[in-house]
């Protein structure tokens, strides 16, 4: 399932230099980091969330929490893992806005993958695929999964990050992998034409 799951990596070329020079006022800097972290926070926010609608504005917020972190990051390990983790709290507040808002979800939103331009039409089938799969799942484990398999948070990072004890944090990454095992069995069964 890890494999199904794979992380659309898009790699942000010399990030110190650029975000030193976006932090000083760098416009040109900033336009080019902010459209190389683009699809791959979308990616991200996607994977937590459900709905394209819910994922665009949560990217949106997480894109602009980024921007205006920028001074503060220290260029203490690689900049796209800063810019991850400043794109998962900033979704994880967006849904606890959103849950406040609302009682439930919208359960028939369209749930598509963004492909990356250059990626194969089998990548973006599989990445939808899994989208699909995850979307069937209680959002305390879809959450826990995509910080482990996806990001490769350690059960403690994810525990922290989440503020959950480091139990129940293994409970939910065990069951929602079994439950991405019995659902990713059950669909080619139910996809026969």
């Amino acid at each position: 399932m890890a494999a199904v799951l794979a992380y659309e990596v898009f790699p942000v070329t010399a990030p110190d230099n650029r975000v030193a020079a976006a932090v000083a006022g760098d416009r040109r800097a900033l336009e080019s980091l902010v459209t190389e972290l683009l699809p791959r926070i979308r990616n991200l926010v996607r994977y937590l969330v459900r709905g394209d609608v819910d994922a665009d504005d949560l990217a949106q917020e997480a894109m602009v929490a980024i921007v205006r972190g920028l001074p503060s990051h220290r260029g203490e390990g690689s900049f796209e893992a800063w810019a991850d983790r400043v794109a998962v709290r900033s979704t994880f507040a967006g849904l606890r806005r959103a849950r406040r808002a609302r009682a439930q979800l919208d359960a028939g939103a369209d749930l598509a993958a963004v492909p990356h331009p250059d990626g194969p039409p089998d990548d973006y089938a599989a990445r939808r695929a899994a989208v699909k799969l995850l979307d069937q799942i209680p959002d305390e484990q879809r959450h826990v999964l995509v910080l482990h398999h996806v990001l490769g948070l350690s059960v403690p990072e994810i525990a922290e990050e989440l503020g959950a004890p480091f139990e129940t944090v293994r409970s939910r990454l065990r069951i929602g992998i079994g439950k991405l095992r019995a659902l990713s069995t059950e669909a080619p069964r139910g996809g026969t034409r």
